[in-house]
């Protein structure tokens, strides 16, 4: 199976497919970091996949902002992955946030001209969850216009909310992954009957509640099993042209549902969790004092106030006072459970950076970047190859940077094992 993945990161998707199995080809891949000199994303990529694996006349655009990208240069693949940036999007900024609108919201369309341009039969793409409400001012309506792209180029489109630490991954990472497939694949007619029960507006048979209770049909319920928690919702954008959509729609998109000609079919699902991946397996032991949280220095009291709970008296800009809270953080973190999700600002003096108890003495440390790439599921030391003259590709924030941005590899790999038994059905 040809694959092209967009936003590679230090490679993700290709880790999780390369671990479910050999019949993944990836033809072409692509990643740039805007306003720096030092790509070390890319640098580590291409460390692990040497370029010789890339047709040599599409080289060159491997490592090039992706709008200057010549879409129908590209050689040809049957699935194309990504985790498309998701700034815009995150809730770290939910004020701020402009959405699709965003500068990089605004790379979907990249997206979307790839497709345009290939036309490959499957997709598979991860953002995060707050993609579904985005923006604050018009809820769903980001999500809506990826998924009238998807709808004007004839494909049908599954989503699902996933927390990797429900299903056995030592993280409490929440994120959306996309599946979509072209409308006329052999996946897709397979289950037009389970489908069309789903999207039968007036059909209130307890026939079609078991067929919606299923998860029989669901790609993403066949890998991750779930139960459903909450009734149908539906809606159509088949008639709506993207201009329209995007000024007047919204939708309250719930963590589980499916688009097929238009129709919008959407629910709420609860995990049927799998055993815990507790902190304390990936946890390693050092001797190296820059980790450690010295109880006796004085950075020890604003760690403590960083992750101590806050209630202030405020003023809003229009002159409002209001009372901004919000609850403590474990200080360390409970060995016992999965971590925290990380972000790229990991290892910093930051309300959010993951601390630890280091397993052999038992004193407060923050993450090593080891264990960092195992919460993320990457195999230990990925982010820390050499180049040729035994130089570090890239320095320890930059490894803790790149591990907040990726995706839990093993996720990829299950939804792998799945794709690659429906393309063996297309075919």
């Amino acid at each position: 199976m040809r694959v092209c993945e967009l936003f590679a990161g230090v490679g993700g998707f290709r880790v999780g497919f390369e671990n479910a199995c050999n019949e993944f080809e990836t033809v072409f891949f692509n990643q740039w970091e805007p306003s720096t000199s030092n790509q070390f994303a890319y640098n580590c990529y291409v460390r692990h996949y040497p370029l010789d694996t890339i047709d040599v006349n599409v080289r060159d655009y491997t490592n090039l902002d992706i709008h200057q990208v010549p879409k129908d240069e590209l050689p040809d693949f049957d699935l194309l992955c990504g985790g498309f940036p998701c700034q815009n999007y995150s809730v770290a900024g939910p004020k701020s946030s402009r959405g699709i609108e965003g500068s990089k919201g605004i790379l979907w369309w990249d997206i979307r001209r790839t497709l345009e341009a290939k036309n490959p039969k499957f997709v598979l793409l991860e953002n995060v969850d707050r993609l579904l409400k985005s923006p604050a001012s018009q809820r769903g309506r980001d999500f809506g216009i990826i998924l009238k792209c998807f709808d004007e180029l004839n494909y049908f489109v599954e989503w699902r909310v996933i927390n990797a630490a429900d299903y056995g991954e030592p993280q409490r990472r929440r994120r959306t992954f996309i599946f979509a497939y072209k409308s006329n694949c052999t996946y897709s007619t397979a289950n037009t009957n389970f489908f069309n029960a789903i999207f039968d507006f007036d059909n209130t048979t307890e026939s079609r509640q078991e067929i919606c209770n299923s998860t029989d049909s669901d790609f993403f319920g066949n890998i991750f099993r779930c139960t459903v928690a909450s009734k149908a919702k539906v809606d159509r954008i088949s008639d709506l042209d993207l201009t329209t959509l995007s000024n007047t729609f919204k939708f309250e998109f719930d963590n589980s549902g499916y688009m097929r000609n238009g129709k919008i079919y959407t629910r709420k699902v609860e995990p049927i969790t799998e055993p815990i991946f507790p902190l304390a397996n990936v946890l390693l032991s050092t001797d190296d004092e820059s980790y450690f949280i010295d109880t006796d220095d004085v950075k020890f009291a604003k760690w403590v106030a960083l992750k101590g709970a806050k209630r202030k008296e405020r003023i809003s800009k229009a002159g409002h006072a209001y009372t901004f809270s919000e609850g403590s953080i474990a200080f360390p973190e409970p060995n016992d459970q999965p971590a925290r999700t990380m972000l790229t600002s990991e290892s910093t003096l930051n309300r959010s950076t993951l601390t630890v108890r280091d397993p052999r003495n038992g004193h407060i440390r923050t993450l090593l970047p080891e264990e960092a790439e195992q919460i993320q599921t990457f195999p230990i030391g990925w982010t820390g190859v050499k180049d040729d003259k035994g130089k570090p590709i890239m320095t320890e924030r930059q490894r803790f940077f790149c591990m907040g941005n990726a995706l839990v590899t093993n996720l990829v790999k299950r939804m792998g094992e799945s794709i690659i038994e429906i393309y063996h059905n297309e075919k």
